[in-house]
């Protein structure tokens, strides 16, 4: 008898801490998608002081707030992993364009351009608090024209250990890796092996690379292979950046693009890519002209294109490159912001060339972009690429999906649409309309494999122990408003968006919480 109220005993005093728990959210009755990949099952998700403390079939336990979310969809937060925030992130930190998309965390510092004193970066974050969390690479472009300027030249050996010390401090101080934009000034200078240099720099602290390769069309099976020989030669993951292949010469040629992606991984190579769901980019206007004409800074380039002779050398290699990609006009090239006239925004180039009064021809609509980029340049929308090549990429299992974009302001220029409706693109369209892959699969891939590549261990899945990060859709209605014609429009279906246990959105409405934190790579843990 005695050992049976030992036991009785015992097993209250087990109990007793699951009837005491209280939680500070509670969401019941949800189709749990945990972002593992596997199938959905439903149940509760228990939250408390940021964290997820349970998942399944709750009996135990009060909240102080409970959500009933049967009919909905519940997965970890989306980690968009290709942005560009820097900027207003300081003036929007709502991010309303990424929560209303389902993005708890984004990775920024993409295509070599960053901000190079982290530690400030990070301190500036801190104090300002945004919606999303924020984790960064430290950029190439950056580091260079910090330590060299805009020159075309290789580095001298003290410049090339400058740019190195340079990348190491930024990995001490939380960056998540080291990314390149190989097509922009001044990244398009450099030589393999400066990037090699650098990247090894990064490698110390178990950083990423990731690239904005230095060609997406005739070229690009030679820049796929740079990006992976970089990885190689530096032992460190790879991440190729807004994988596509471009212009009507190259569509189709995505398949032996992923063979080699594929084939490296078999090696032992790990590569990954990242994808935005359109066909179309957004960049800035200056890619048009020959990379040589921005040698030197804004100084040089005015002086080169008030020069005759230069100015015409570089129209001439302009209207060849444009011959090259089969197109007869810069019609394909739609402005999206320029600050030296705004009536220009939603136009493509032919017609901002006719409104300039000029004759429809592309020698002069040549002409009326070098007078634009003279003027301060112009951030742009490229129609470049093929629908089956899109959906190719997107059936890639070691694929994510990210905006390129960054924080927008509401209202503001005729931005790409990707900045508002990438993961609702997704998960509409290609998901529950054209069944391009599955809903848990495209799940993995917003969350937890982009927090597995890029080290963010605590986010990514609906596990207990891992911060609360969280959205709720409804995967009937979820899709994309935003348009090209009509940017500005956030997307559908996305009831609630968690951020460390805040509800930022709630009944489809930005509480105007800021409850994001800074993500800190790995070099953080080590350097301290």
């Amino acid at each position: 008898m005695r050992s049976f109220f030992l036991f009785l005993s015992a097993f209250v005093l087990s109990v007793a801490p699951l009837a005491a728990q209280t939680y500070d959210l509670l969401l019941t009755g949800g189709k749990i998608i945990d972002g593992s990949g596997n199938s959905w099952f439903y149940g509760d998700v228990a939250i408390r002081d940021g964290k997820i403390v349970a998942v399944g079939k709750l009996s135990a336990g009060e909240a102080r707030k409970v959500l009933d979310v049967k009919g909905l969809v519940v997965a970890p937060g989306f980690i968009d992993v290709h942005t560009h925030i820097e900027g207003n992130d300081l003036t929007v930190p709502t991010a309303g364009n990424f929560i209303y998309d389902g993005v708890t965390s984004v990775v920024t510092g993409n295509c070599g351009s960053s901000n190079t004193e982290l530690a400030r970066y990070f301190g500036q974050l801190d104090s300002v608090k945004t919606s999303v969390n924020v984790a960064t690479l430290i950029g190439h472009n950056s580091v260079r024209r910090a330590v060299m300027g805009d020159t075309q030249r290789d580095p001298s050996p003290e410049e090339q250990k400058k740019m190195e010390a340079l990348v190491e401090q930024a990995m001490k101080d939380g960056a998540v890796g080291f990314s390149t934009g190989l097509i922009y000034v001044p990244g398009t200078y450099s030589k393999t092996p400066e990037v090699i240099g650098l990247a090894k720099a990064a490698s110390l602290y178990n950083g990423v690379y990731a690239s904005h390769i230095r060609d997406e069309g005739d070229h690009v099976t030679q820049a796929i292979e740079e990006a992976i020989n970089i990885g190689r030669q530096a032992h460190m993951p790879v991440e190729i950046s807004h994988f596509k292949v471009t212009y009507k010469p190259n569509w189709g040629r995505s398949a032996s693009t992923l063979a080699q992606v594929e084939q490296a991984r078999r090696e032992g190579v790990d590569v990954t890519v990242d994808q935005y769901p359109y066909v179309a980019s957004s960049t800035s206007l200056n890619t048009v002209l020959p990379t040589w004409a921005f040698s030197g800074g804004t100084d040089s380039l005015h002086y080169r294109l008030n020069n005759a002779a230069i100015h015409q050398k570089i129209k001439t290699e302009m209207l060849a490159i444009l011959k090259g990609k089969q197109l007869k006009s810069y019609s394909y090239a739609v402005v999206a912001r320029y600050s030296a006239d705004t009536l220009m925004n939603g136009k493509n180039i032919s017609e901002v060339n006719l409104a300039k009064g000029r004759r429809a021809k592309a020698a002069e609509e040549a002409e009326t972009i070098l007078e634009m980029v003279d003027k301060g340049g112009a951030q742009m929308v490229f129609f470049s690429m093929n629908e089956d090549d899109l959906k190719n990429i997107m059936k890639y299992p070691f694929n994510m999906f990210a905006s390129d974009a960054g924080i927008i302001r509401f209202g503001s220029g005729v931005p790409h649409p990707r900045g508002y409706g990438t993961n609702a693109r997704v998960l509409g369209r290609y998901v529950r309309d054209q069944k391009v892959i599955p809903l848990e699969e495209a799940v993995r891939r917003m969350t937890s494999l982009p927090a597995q590549k890029f080290q963010l261990r605590d986010r990514g899945l609906v596990r207990e122990g891992m911060a609360a990060d969280l959205v709720v859709f409804d995967e009937k209605t979820v899709g994309d408003e935003s348009t090209f014609a009509k940017p500005h429009v956030y997307s559908n279906g996305f009831r609630y968006v968690i951020v460390n246990g805040q509800l930022v959105v709630e009944e489809g409405k930005h509480t105007g919480t800021r409850s994001g934190v800074v993500l800190h790579g790995p070099g953080f843990v080590v350097a301290r």
